[in-house]
């Protein structure tokens, strides 16, 4: 009898060694551990983050893990919860699209929450990460048309591997291992409402949601709760109930020989993943032409079809709230026209109202494009076109946008967005300390050390 999807998993996360994984693969382990907890301590001062700490303060309960920013201690599962919510909630974290989208990132906060409860070392750490990126990107490949196409958000996928990114620091068997995958998956099918329309805090909060559903999971079936086996391929199961064709060679081929971590993307503006072709282009011929607001006649934007369908409907040039101007294509190219720029200061609230920008958002046209469509996901194709109040045209295409691996952020890009997110939280002594320690992180004996150090400090704001 064939084995099931979600024993092949557990026996390759069990199995997996830091000493198996390729030199390019840890590498990239490292740079998205540094984005990550960039993104983290960047989301800490979000009103959503503020809002889910006093929860959690309020709850209580064992302090076993950091709360990043803060450095408050709480249990793992909500420790899981609340820094996947800061790595999340500003939408500058990782991408991978490709039959769906996902952010890989959201399971890292899993990895360090159970891993500072068992003080596991680096290498331990870097090991979990390799998991959670090969599972979670698999996931994207797996399904005909991808399940966000038929309204599920891919916080439906993540519940299937953020089980075994805790399991595998948690040190769980095979056996325990399977009944985490099947007690998280039983129970987090989440609907595309939460980025259908006009957007909500729950956009950001539902990966987070999936995320600590599978610390939860990993805990329970460490001391013998039992979960579906079939989860994926059984009656009633992921196959059967979400989706209409997928491909289950897809989430197990080339497992602990082809990593996928070195295959994703990483987000150089906080926005929606396919606002950033379009960016790009926007950018490049502001600066080429040096374009001021005040020139702009029209900007039309020829793009895929889901696009202009998920960036570009009524709500979007509606801008009333960072949800929905991070969403929305016409406000990211108004606010790379007027600021020459899209940055997290783009999207502060007195920036959503700024006139500048705001006036420009209703001269951006997106339209869907047939040639472009069957071009994606193999590439990201746009073509932004700007018409001058004095009749000048100017045309960019872009066939993938900065940060995609074929056009990687460099060492010293992807410090700067850190020392960004960071400014007037850390000093730049602390910033140069965590650098390091996740640069040699395969000699840390302890993560512990490094989540001492991703906490606002005082220094910071002198900074």
């Amino acid at each position: 009898m064939a084995k099931t999807i979600s024993r092949q998993w557990a026996e390759y996360a069990v199995a997996l060694t830091f000493e198996d994984i390729p030199a390019a693969a840890v590498q990239a382990a490292k740079r998205f551990l540094l984005d990550t907890v960039g993104c983290a301590l960047g989301g800490y001062r979000i009103e959503d983050c503020e809002i889910g700490r006093e929860v959690i303060r309020q709850m209580g309960g064992r302090p076993e893990a950091t709360i990043i920013g803060s450095g408050e201690k709480t249990n793992a599962v909500n420790a899981a919860f609340i820094n996947s919510l800061a790595v999340r909630v500003m939408d500058y974290n990782d991408v991978y699209w490709k039959q769906d989208p996902s952010h890989p990132s959201d399971l890292i906060p899993a990895a360090l929450a159970v891993g500072e409860r068992q003080r596991r070392s680096g290498k331990d750490l870097i090991t979990a990460i390799v998991i959670a990126y090969d599972l979670e990107m698999r996931l994207c490949e797996a399904a005909f048309p991808g399940i966000r196409e038929l309204g599920w958000h891919h916080a439906t996928l993540t519940q299937f591997a953020s089980p075994v990114v805790a399991g595998k620091m948690l040190g769980l068997t095979v056996e325990q291992m399977v009944n985490a995958i099947g007690i998280s998956g039983a129970h987090n099918a989440t609907l595309g409402a939460v980025t259908a329309g006009k957007l909500t805090m729950m956009k950001n909060t539902v990966d987070p949601m999936a995320t600590q559903s599978g610390v939860l999971a990993a805990l329970l079936a460490q001391k013998g709760y039992v979960g579906p086996e079939a989860i994926f391929e059984g009656r009633e199961g992921l196959f059967a109930q979400v989706g209409r064709e997928w491909d289950p060679d897809r989430l197990t081929a080339g497992l602990g020989t082809d990593f996928k971590i070195t295959q994703c993307s990483m987000k150089p503006f906080p926005t929606e993943a396919l606002t950033h072709s379009p960016i790009t282009a926007t950018l490049a011929l502001v600066r080429e032409h040096c374009l001021r607001p005040e020139d702009i006649e029209a900007v039309t934007v020829r793009t895929i079809a889901r696009a202009a369908e998920i960036l570009a409907d009524p709500s979007k040039y509606q801008i009333t709230s960072k949800e929905t101007a991070d969403h929305s294509l016409p406000y990211c190219l108004a606010a790379a026209i007027a600021d020459g720029e899209v940055t997290p200061r783009q999207f502060r609230p007195d920036k959503l109202g700024d006139p500048r920008i705001l006036n420009l958002v209703p001269k951006v046209r997106v339209l869907a494009d047939d040639e472009f469509e069957r071009l994606f996901p193999d590439r990201q194709p746009c073509l932004v076109e700007i018409r001058t109040t004095l009749g000048r045209t100017f045309n960019c295409r872009v066939d993938y946008p900065k940060g995609d691996p074929r056009d990687p952020l460099t060492d010293e890009e992807l410090k700067n967005k850190f020392s960004a997110l960071v400014e007037g939280l850390l000093s730049s002594e602390r910033c140069q300390t965590i650098f390091s320690l996740i640069g040699e992180l395969e000699s840390l004996g302890d993560i512990s050390t490094l989540m001492e150090m991703l906490v606002v400090e005082e220094a910071g704001m002198r900074r």
